[in-house]
């Protein structure tokens, strides 16, 4: 995932914040960005007493990132200052029987009140959200930064990388090759029904033909998150996926800091692609986070025909969002 090579040869020196480090995404997640050479400096924060705890066994790792904990409110602007990276995984989990919408009610309040003092302590940097539901979080973040006069929408970032890891770990199986030779382009949002996997433009192509074939995938791919929270039996959701697949999306967003081009990967931001204020869609990254929305291309007549039905669902989730944030 990560070149060693890549700090010593840009003598960068980015501070990178995690919110919700102690959480079971947060940990696995700092571990990798603990080992990221583009990073110099990794401060963890959770309202959890035992975060200082998770630093200092970060710490031991014989990597020269620097790691802090930060715990409780009153510590939260530490962690934030001169950050030009916040990850937010914050949050309750998914358990058994719960929809990423139940959620919503404990969740809301977390990234709203965590985007407040981004706004304060580190209003430049790049937002990077994993809490769900997704679809709702990063419309309320997005409006706490406009209330706050600091918003730029190629800033808030919905991280939706788990959907593509899945996808090409999916048709890696089905095509005997290894997954890390995929690519899978995933649209619309991150929740459901609104995860619309472009299987037709695969690379290298699915090898199922058959639609009904596709149709299973297609809604493995939709449901994968509530097969880990079913295969968890009550003890968690997909941490450790997510976790590594936050870290890939991070990676993304300082590489393109650091000036490489063509740094591609799936997010949900905003923009005007379909008829919902904002959209997963590959992206490009740049100095000032999302560089340039590449859209998704043409799509076969299954892709658009899920695609409009997942719309309503997606409006819904959003709007929701946008509400929360107004009250």
């Amino acid at each position: 995932m990560f070149n060693c090579g890549q700090l010593a040869a840009t003598g960068m020196k980015i501070k990178v914040a995690v919110l919700g480090a102690g959480g079971g995404i947060g940990q696995p997640l700092s571990l990798l960005l603990k080992q990221n050479p583009l990073i110099s400096h990794l401060a963890l924060y959770d309202i959890a007493p035992f975060t200082p705890g998770v630093a200092a066994d970060l710490s031991h790792l014989d990597t020269p990132v620097k790691v802090t904990g930060h715990k409780g409110p009153e510590q939260l602007c530490d962690a934030l200052t001169d950050s030009e990276v916040v990850v937010i995984p914050a949050g309750m989990p998914r358990k058994p029987g719960m929809t990423r919408d139940d959620l919503f009610n404990t969740n809301a309040s977390i990234v709203r009140d965590l985007t407040l003092c981004i706004a304060s302590c580190c209003p430049k940097a790049i937002i990077a959200i994993i809490t769900n539901p997704v679809n709702s979080m990063v419309p309320i973040a997005s409006e706490v930064m406009k209330k706050a006069g600091v918003y730029d929408p190629n800033r808030v970032l919905g991280v939706t990388t788990l959907d593509i890891v899945r996808s090409s770990t999916f048709v890696g199986e089905i095509n005997g090759v290894d997954p890390r030779t995929v690519k899978v382009p995933v649209i619309g949002g991150h929740s459901g029904i609104t995860i619309i996997p472009l299987l037709s433009q695969s690379q290298p192509p699915c090898k199922l033909t058959d639609p009904a074939q596709i149709d299973k995938l297609t809604k493995r791919i939709q449901e994968a998150g509530t097969e880990v929270v079913k295969a968890k039996a009550g003890f968690g959701s997909a941490t450790l996926s997510m976790g590594y697949s936050g870290a890939r999306f991070c990676n993304a967003i300082l590489r393109g800091l650091k000036g490489e081009q063509n740094v591609v990967e799936c997010a949900f931001v905003k923009c005007s692609l379909a008829e919902s204020e904002y959209f997963a869609t590959p992206i490009t990254f740049g100095k000032n986070g999302m560089d340039k929305v590449l859209g998704y291309g043409k799509i076969n007549e299954y892709e658009q025909k899920i695609l409009s039905q997942a719309m309503p669902e997606l409006l819904k989730n959003i709007k929701k969002g946008v509400e929360f944030a107004k009250k």
